[in-house]
């Protein structure tokens, strides 16, 4: 059993950067819903620095299609529509999927699976306190860890960014769904698999949560006529 590879530390981070990430986190959460608008010159103002920084992270939120931006008139937060939802789940899944792969194959450590472990017994205790909010906390906390720990330093981050794509609709659908109680289990049954060395077994338990998952994701959006969020 070998030790999965440690991912470098962030460095630090330009303006730009920390322009980019307190935008994407205010449209993710929700803060600023489909459709909000703000002025190049507004936005700085609210983040205390220069208009260049905010420009430059416009156009990187642009190119990730959360904004579109408009000339002389700032930028519009874009929505997302049940297609949208679709694509990022296929790529999660087989992101992931090749993630679990990875750690089963290299053999998970006794004190990484207790680490998800402990993100399960979480979302259990959240589910028994119907507290849906913590539950999703500790989800997401699982499936980082899950894919921190291949070890592969782009694929977490490809996976981390789709994962953030989908975060609002999780967000907008949380009380919408049946209780999630199949997913904790689910999450108890891949950790079983990964403990036992069982590499298809892992892989395809992964695989068969992520695609219920979207299935469930999108029965919400037709169920209630849905076209984007």
């Amino acid at each position: 059993m070998t030790e999965a590879p440690a991912l470098a530390a962030d460095p630090g981070s330009s303006l730009t950067e920390q322009a980019y990430q307190q935008l994407r986190r205010r449209i993710l959460d929700n803060a600023w819903a489909p459709g909000y608008q703000a002025l190049e010159q507004e936005i700085a103002q609210m983040l205390g620095m220069s208009r260049t920084p905010v420009r430059e992270a416009l156009i990187m939120l642009q190119r990730e299609g959360l904004v579109k931006v408009i000339p002389r008139r700032g930028m519009r937060v874009l929505p997302m529509s049940p297609a949208d939802m679709r694509e990022i789940y296929q790529v999660l899944t087989a992101l992931e999927c090749m993630a679990v792969e990875i750690v089963a194959r290299r053999g998970a450590s006794e004190s990484e699976l207790q680490a998800l472990e402990a993100a399960t017994g979480d979302m259990a205790a959240a589910l028994a306190a119907d507290d849906l909010q913590a539950w999703a906390d500790a989800d997401a906390r699982f499936h980082k860890q899950l894919v921190l720990l291949c070890g592969n330093r782009h694929l977490y981050q490809t996976v981390l960014n789709y994962w953030d794509r989908a975060h609002r609709a999780r967000l907008f659908t949380l009380r919408l769904r049946p209780k999630p109680v199949q997913s904790t289990q689910e999450h108890q049954a891949l950790v079983e698999r990964l403990r036992a060395g069982d590499v298809q077994g892992a892989v395809q338990v992964n695989r068969e949560h992520r695609e219920r998952a979207s299935r469930e994701l999108l029965a919400i959006f037709e169920r209630f006529h849905l076209q984007q969020v």
